[in-house]
């Protein structure tokens, strides 16, 4: 599955370093495309995430590419966003599917974040299955 070695790799850290690698992933967040952010609505929107999430997912010969767009201003969300986005890039539909729900909790993250974050980032990864779903 992608994400073994990333979820070894946290599981294995210590509370702080996990963070401090989610906030260095925030940084690392690709550019999305102007095609997509002139065309705002074609994404999907994470209401359940009080941070502005949009997310985009496109299929190109069987592979799915995504990009996500997410204030600086909320490094906790954008790393995840970006770990989601460069690990999934380039995936199948399938592989998508095979990503497990409990992500987070997996990437020992939710002993670091607290709940209402908990709860928009599991929604978040649920709304991204379902675009990847669609694109499909």
């Amino acid at each position: 599955m992608r994400f073994d070695k990333m979820i070894a790799r946290f599981a294995a850290a210590d509370r702080d370093t996990r963070l401090e690698a989610l906030l260095d992933s925030s940084k690392r967040l690709p550019e999305v495309p102007a095609r997509l952010t002139d065309a705002r609505d074609s994404g999907v929107t994470v209401p359940e995430c009080q941070t502005p999430v949009h997310l985009w997912v496109e299929r190109d010969n069987g592979v799915l590419h995504f990009f996500g767009d997410v204030p600086r201003e909320s490094p906790t969300v954008r790393g995840y966003v970006s770990l989601l986005v460069r690990t999934l890039d380039g995936a199948t539909p399938q592989e998508v599917e095979e990503v497990p729900d409990d992500l987070l909790d997996q990437l020992k993250l939710v002993e670091t974040l607290g709940m209402l974050r908990i709860g928009g980032l599991t929604a978040l990864l649920k709304r991204l299955k379902i675009a990847a779903r669609r694109a499909s």
